[in-house]
């Protein structure tokens, strides 16, 4: 599908917004690099959480850790990074959880959410910009937690792996 025009109005350092014009109809499109996310399992058994300021709703979220991805950057590579600069968790057995449009109503933000098992605990790096409180909780009660989550990213990671569990044999 194509729209009949396409302008982009407004660009930022991180997004830019598009106008497209489809028939009758005009849609304004945030443009998105893309994104990920991380289900992340300590050798300890303990999942690892980020809990941090969030502007647009102005207050801080319990989420999973996640990043945005650098041009030309592959997902994968964006997960380890991110997943090193925010928690300090690095090697373990990766795999992808799945992908998705965060807000298709208005963003072309996709993501990617992967599973890092049996990672290990070293020193975070955050950003000079994020303000981060690392939460641990016990993987194998994360089910519990899934009421007070307000972030969409952090329901569909946990959701995701939580199936993920269920249709495994012996996990």
């Amino acid at each position: 599908m194509q729209p009949d025009s396409s302008e982009v109005v407004w660009q930022g350092k991180l997004l830019a917004v598009t106008v497209e014009r489809w028939g009758e109809h005009e849609r304004e499109i945030v443009e998105h690099p893309g994104a990920v996310a991380i289900v992340a399992v300590d050798t300890e058994g303990e999942m690892a959480f980020v809990r941090q300021v969030r502007e647009a709703t102005r207050g801080r979220l319990l989420e999973i850790p996640a990043g945005t991805r650098e041009p030309g950057e592959e997902p994968l590579a964006t997960a380890k990074r991110e997943l090193h600069e925010e928690c300090g968790l690095t090697g373990g057995t990766w795999s992808e959880l799945g992908a998705f449009w965060t807000t298709p109503g208005f963003s072309r933000e996709y993501m990617h959410v992967f599973l890092a098992e049996g990672v290990e605990r070293g020193e975070a790096a955050p950003e000079a910009d994020e303000e981060l409180e690392i939460v641990r909780y016990p993987a194998a009660g994360v089910a519990a937690l899934i009421p007070e989550i307000e972030d969409a990213k952090t329901l569909a990671g946990l959701l995701l792996y939580l199936t993920s569990r269920a249709t495994t044999p012996g996990k």
